[in-house]
């Protein structure tokens, strides 16, 4: 079964069948191997949560979390790389799904809601990844319940509690109505075209309007000093040592280049597969012989280095290696010297030395660096005088966006009052859900707002798209007939009503966690 899923991962279907599932699971863990109040009360230990007083334990977190972590593997066919975890957010995920469940269950215990035998063997009946043919296969579901280190007795048990969450939610769901009031306002939202008209303001608009004075400069530089801080800088004098060199004087045994061949033994693929160790020997050997000196130069470097540390004296360290000493210039992480490019390992270290400090060795393509800080330069912000063109520029740019705004909310005021305001007007248009407004583009925040007024009235505020900022005012709405609404209306309600009850749903859950006292172990979610 888990074949298949991989095989059409890139199915909506699938996937959302898959959360179904994750869900269901983490209810599982919760209920059953937690055994609810009553397991985790007991512990003194640590927790994930506490939920009006009632411990979530570390355990039944971390089975959750991993289970869930298991799942999304297993959809995917792979390791879920760091990036896809953190924009997944699998942990919070799996915490709050323990709260919520939770909480529901508390109340489904308030309400009387239980689950039948019936209706849990229903539920499992039910489910694709236990079907064969389109039918419920015993065999099938004990086999992937044993893959998954489950038994039968303790997915029932889950089951159990899961249709109870179900029938839970449900029951909220079904209190929710679409009155013939919001029938008719998602009628007008998608079939009336407005005719707005506006006012915008863009920094670049009102910029030239912008004169600070000296104060308000130095000002500005003394809040905002990361922005013109000079850069760290550091000048190095150094040796480079070539790992070729001891290398020429060396051997390397048969076990050896046998240790070799087998520790790199992917580096020896050929057309036909692995090369065996006697038609590659001499590739082998050679490449063992190169590491095998890389190795002992560093030892070497290493070892002289440490003898010398202490005096600072970077020439004794080149005569015990007839190297020369050779010089950079001051140089920063963002500009390094000429003779460094591309030695962000060198460069990295040489800016932790302190002046006329010893570091390394530093073991790169290039060979084995031994470093001295000759010089620092710490980092500085410079007085106004001698930045004052690019203090003016960044200054006059943050003073821009605050009056273009604030002349978008004096404009917004005028327009909601209905006071005289030379104004643009954008031709009839109707709602979209891609938000598209002719002449201002994508500007969700602004059609969901205009599409809630009459003619003439205005938002109390301005929106910003972009870069700019819009007072806008509905100039004329265009009505939709209201005997097409009268003929559709049920119909209307009947597509708007699963919105409306996830809504319910929503905002229950929202009270439950609002009333309840929750406290949550916020290093278990932490990004590290």
């Amino acid at each position: 079964m888990l074949s298949i899923i991989r095989s059409k991962k890139e199915s909506i279907i699938i996937k959302i069948v898959f959360v179904i599932i994750v869900l269901s699971f983490i209810g599982t863990i919760f209920l059953v191997w937690g055994k609810g109040s009553e397991g985790m009360g007991g512990s003194q230990g640590g927790y994930a949560a506490k939920v009006n007083g009632t411990r979530i334990k570390l355990e039944e977190y971390q089975s959750a979390y991993q289970r869930i972590r298991n799942m999304y593997q297993q959809i995917y066919g792979q390791s879920i790389p760091p990036e896809m975890e953190k924009m997944l957010n699998l942990k919070k995920v799996a915490l709050d799904g323990l709260v919520d469940n939770l909480l529901v269950m508390k109340e489904a215990k308030a309400l009387g809601i239980k689950a039948s035998k019936d209706e849990v063997s229903n539920s499992i009946e039910a489910m694709p990844m236990f079907q064969k043919d389109g039918k419920f296969n015993f065999d099938q579901y004990q086999q992937l319940l044993k893959s998954n280190r489950m038994t039968p007795k303790d997915f029932e048990e889950g089951q159990e509690a899961e249709v109870v969450l179900k029938k839970t939610r449900q029951s909220i769901k079904d209190k929710a109505v679409v009155t013939d009031a919001d029938a008719l306002a998602q009628y007008k939202k998608e079939n009336d075209k407005l005719e707005l008209e506006y006012v915008a303001y863009a920094p670049a608009d009102v910029a030239a309007e912008v004169k600070l004075t000296d104060a308000e400069l130095s000002d500005y530089l003394q809040k905002n000093q990361a922005e013109f801080k000079t850069p760290e800088k550091v000048a190095l004098s150094y040796i480079l040592l070539d790992t070729t060199t001891p290398s020429a004087t060396l051997t390397v045994t048969e076990d050896e280049i046998q240790t070799y061949y087998q520790k790199n033994i992917d580096r020896w693929q050929g057309k036909n597969g692995i090369q065996p160790l006697t038609e590659v020997k001499d590739k082998v050997k050679s490449e063992a012989l190169k590491q095998k000196g890389a190795k002992l130069a560093y030892e070497q470097a290493a070892d002289t280095l440490f003898k010398n540390i202490k005096s600072g004296d970077l020439n004794l360290i080149a005569s015990a290696f007839k190297a020369k000493v050779q010089e950079t210039p001051l140089f920063s992480a963002a500009a390094p010297a000429a003779a460094l490019a591309g030695e962000a390992a060198v460069i990295k270290k040489a800016l932790e030395l302190k002046q006329g400090e010893l570091g390394g060795p530093v073991e790169t393509t290039r060979g084995i660096y031994i470093l001295k800080a000759k010089e620092r330069k710490a980092s500085a912000v410079p007085p106004l005088a001698e930045i004052r063109a690019a203090v003016v520029e960044k200054a006059t740019a943050a003073k821009a966006i605050e009056l273009a705004k604030k002349k978008a909310e004096d404009a917004a005021r005028q327009l909601s009052t209905k006071t005289a305001l030379k104004t643009q007007t954008i031709a009839a248009f109707g709602f979209s859900a891609k938000s598209e407004i002719p002449g201002v583009g994508a500007a969700p925040e602004i059609m969901e707002a205009v599409f809630k007024l009459s003619a003439g009235q205005a938002p109390a505020t301005p929106f910003k798209v972009g870069n700019r900022w819009y007072a806008v005012r509905v100039k004329n709405r265009i009505e939709a007939p209201k005997a097409q609404f009268d003929a559709g209306k049920e119909e209307l309600k009947k597509k708007m009503l699963p919105k409306k009850q996830d809504e319910a749903l929503d905002t229950w859950l929202k009270d439950l966690r609002a009333k309840a006292k929750i406290e949550i172990n916020t290093a278990l979610i932490a990004d590290k």
